[in-house]
């Protein structure tokens, strides 16, 4: 395929040798498969600020650290050097949490360089060598939904006990390869101890995965990992190893299973749109 603009600095430095074709165009980033060392990996090219849809990134920004007082200075001020640095900061911030989480033993892409905007990372694959569907695309059994849901709150563990909240985890930014669930799309992500919003996304996190596996398994709708795992954390009690009961003491939440349904249709209609529009966006 024609090498798009954005990419031709990865082929004249040598990070990559070929352009495949593109994997997503999304409101954050485009997605390309590229041949690089003798392997297939993702080439991901970030949106600028004003093409993204990401609108509340102040609430993921605290406690981000910056490079020096003037740069601090420059973003506060959103002078065009500050929008500038706080795009770095922003991008950085996916660079950093994925070596930091695949060093703490969480499955995701493993990154391999980071070129004017550009993540080059791994291409999480199916059986067959294609890029593994996304978790919103599958249909599963109600054991098959306990599993993958017990999985994934071991991994949102690892991330906690790694200093990190997804923020913006869902069915949405999970791949599934033959091993089982890959976390993916982390330029949100925040440090746990430095971010007093930390504890309300861990939750929302953990109950974005109960509504979407509760639609196979519904029992999984009551639970309360989320406060469980923070209480925790703060009390210094979290581990990879921690055993978990999935209800928090004191708790007196109800199902509101009609609501969350809701939620997960109104998702789902979210999804498809965000689809049409993908296929229908220029590269």
């Amino acid at each position: 395929m024609k090498i798009p603009k954005c990419l031709e600095i990865l082929i004249t430095e040598g990070f990559i040798d070929e352009v495949i074709h593109p994997l997503k165009s999304g409101k954050e980033a485009d997605v390309y498969v590229v041949q690089s060392e003798g392997e297939l990996r993702c080439a991901k090219v970030y949106k600028e600020a004003n093409k993204r849809s990401f609108h509340t990134q102040a609430l993921y920004q605290e406690g981000r650290k910056v490079k020096n007082s003037r740069q601090a200075r420059a973003m506060k001020k959103k002078s065009e050097y500050g929008r500038k640095q706080q795009e770095e900061v922003w991008q950085n911030t996916e660079v950093d949490a994925l070596y930091r989480l695949a060093g703490a033993g969480v499955r995701v892409p493993k990154p391999y360089n980071f070129i004017e905007g550009i993540l080059l990372m791994e291409l999480i694959a199916d059986e067959h060598g294609s890029a593994a569907p996304r978790l919103n695309d599958m249909e599963m059994s109600s054991e098959q939904a306990n599993e993958y849901h017990a999985i994934l709150i071991k991994e949102v563990v690892r991330m906690l006990c790694a200093g990190m909240v997804h923020g913006d985890l869902s069915e949405f930014n999970i791949l599934v390869d033959s091993q089982g669930p890959v976390i993916i799309d982390l330029p949100q992500a925040v440090d746990a101890a430095a971010n007093n919003n930390a504890a309300a996304m861990l939750d929302r996190d953990v109950n974005n995965l109960a509504a979407y596996f509760g639609k196979f398994s519904p029992e999984l709708l009551s639970t309360t990992y989320g406060k469980e795992i923070w209480q925790l954390y703060q009390s210094g009690h979290l581990s990879p190893e921690i055993k978990l009961t999935g209800y928090f003491k004191g708790s007196n939440k109800q199902a509101d299973v009609k609501s969350i349904m809701h939620e997960i249709d109104a998702a789902r209609e979210e999804a498809l749109q965000r689809k049409y529009e993908q296929m229908n966006e220029p590269l």
